[in-house]
This record gives C-alpha cells, sequence and structure tokens, in this order.
C-alpha cells in the first residue's frame, strides 16, 4: 500500500505525476508553466486526464542560470498553497533539493518531497519526517545538483542503484518518515549515461522485488532520444515503449508530461497483467 495525501493505493494500482515546471528555461516545455494561470490550467488538465500526482518543480534540472533557494521558494510555495486550495484531494509533490524549500512547501500543503538529487542535502528527509510527508529517494551517482554526467562507470549500476536508494529509505523511514510513504526511483539519466539508464530499466525488477514502490522519470529524456536518435520533442513514442517495460516490470508511479497517453500504456498493462479488468466488455457478447 503506498499512502500520500489523502490518497491511498494498491500495491498493483499504476499512478500518474504530472510534472508541471514553475521555470522559464525548462528543457521539454520552454517556461510555458512559468506563470501562474496556465499552470493552474495545467494541473487542472492532468488532473482530468487522470493524474493523482501533481510534481511542481521551480528550479530545471540542467545546468543554468543560478536559482537560490528563496527564488526557488518564490516559485514554488504560493502556486503549492493555490493548488491545495482549488484542488484537496490531489496529491502535491515538489521536486526539490533543498530542506528550506521542502520545509516551506510542506508547510504551504505538500504531501510529497521528491528529492531528485540523491539525498544531497540529508536535512530534506528529516522535514519529510518532521511534517509526515512522503519521500521519493532517488539514485544520482553522487553528482551534485544540476550537473551532467562526465565519464560515469559503475561496476555494477543497478548494485549502486539498489544500494543508495535502499539506505536513503531506510534512513527516512528510521527519522520518522511512514514507510508507506517512501519510494525509490532509479534516476533515470542522472548520474548516468544511456547505457547505465537502459540497463537501470531492464533490471527494474531488481527494485520492485525489494518491496518499496518504485517510481520512474522517463519522459522524454536524454536516453530516450540517444537510443532513437530524436530530439526532444520527438521522444514521446520512445519514452511510451520505455514505460510500457517499466510498467511489466513493476513500477509504479510516473512521472511524466504526456498524461493521457501514460494513463493509457499503463492501464493498457496493468490489465494484459491481469490487475485491472477491461473498461468494457462487449466483443463476442452481443
Amino acid at each position: 500500500m503506498l499512502r500520500l495525501g489523502r490518497r491511498e493505493f494498491d500495491a498493483h494500482e499504476p499512478v500518474i505525476m504530472a510534472i508541471v515546471n514553475r521555470t522559464p528555461d525548462s528543457f521539454y516545455d520552454q517556461g510555458a508553466t512559468f506563470r501562474d494561470e496556465p499552470a493552474l490550467a495545467r494541473v487542472e488538465q492532468a488532473v482530468s486526464e487522470g493524474a493523482a500526482i501533481i510534481d511542481i518543480g521551480g528550479v530545471k534540472a540542467g545546468p543554468g542560470e543560478e536559482v537560490t533557494a528563496e527564488e526557488e521558494a518564490r516559485r514554488t510555495v504560493g502556486f503549492v498553497a493555490d493548488v491545495r486550495k482549488r484542488f484537496p484531494d490531489v496529491v502535491i509533490s515538489v521536486d526539490t533539493w533543498r530542506h528550506e524549500v521542502g520545509e516551506a512547501v510542506c508547510e504551504a500543503g505538500a504531501d510529497l518531497l521528491n528529492d531528485a538529487w540523491g539525498g544531497v542535502d540529508p536535512r530534506l528527509a528529516e522535514v519529510a519526517a518532521r511534517y509526515g510527508v512522503g519521500l521519493v529517494c532517488t539514485h544520482a551517482g553522487g553528482a551534485e545538483p544540476r550537473t551532467r554526467p562526465h565519464r560515469v562507470t559503475y561496476d555494477d549500476v543497478m548494485d549502486d542503484i539498489l544500494s543508495v536508494t535502499l539506505g536513503l529509505a531506510e534512513r527516512a523511514v528510521a527519522l520518522g518518515v511512514p514507510r508507506e510513504s517512501v519510494m525509490i526511483d532509479p534516476g533515470h539519466d542522472f548520474g548516468k549515461n544511456t547505457r547505465h539508464s537502459l540497463e537501470a530499466t531492464r533490471r527494474l525488477g531488481e527494485m520492485v522485488g525489494t518491496g518499496w514502490p518504485v517510481l520512474v522519470s522517463l519522459s522524454n529524456k536524454d536516453f530516450v532520444g540517444e537510443t532513437l536518435d530524436k530530439p526532444v520533442k520527438e521522444r514521446v513514442v520512445g519514452t511510451l515503449a520505455t514505460t510500457a517495460v517499466s510498467a511489466w516490470l513493476g513500477a509504479q508511479v510516473y512521472r511524466v508530461h504526456e498524461v493521457a497517453e501514460t494513463r493509457q500504456v499503463v492501464d493498457m498493462v496493468a490489465t494484459i497483467a491481469g490487475h485491472r479488468d477491461p473498461a468494457v466488455a462487449r466483443r463476442g457478447l452481443a
């Protein structure tokens, strides 16, 4: 059972986490939801298309102009409060590695802290524990926030992923984060080259086998682009193929840009796997 905010999700229930970037320079949407009005419209659309979690980020993952903690909070805190008021049942996640920002967004109503940089600020987990919110524990290969990997090597990338994410998860629970609100994430592209991310996908079942809910953030990432030699705007098909494989291997939460398409993919896989009934069943019955 995964418990986040007011929501509970069964072990085989796929969960969509919709990305809402409060940044002017995001790699995919180029700042389309930087202003409040389009960002709120994005939330409304994502919820209507089947997203249970809204993931709000105030700093793009890649290199770029410096964003201070104060500026990151300015971009996210008020928006979290607004989303909380307008959508009381949606799970609100904030993508941050900074404990100061985590504290502020939890005060504003966030249910989940998405730590994409692998515990680089250990106090973030302490904030999650203090507020009783969820935490995503991600493998980033020891990379500093907003840096790109350079000649990264692993003896065994999945062994490293498991060692790091399980360590972060157990520490979070020891601090007081509810066990049922902790997820682990292999961190595709973070501290990894394309072959590492492909191997992490291929061996995702090893993460699922630990019993922790697994979150995957695959949407339009570089490993998809390099695999198919496609630019950012032409990676949807590759992303959805990777999503289907991840769903078959047991991932539960999917952080995405394309909500409706992802919803269909994970529902189809869940039905083939026998965890979900078809929406209708008329063929051969009339």
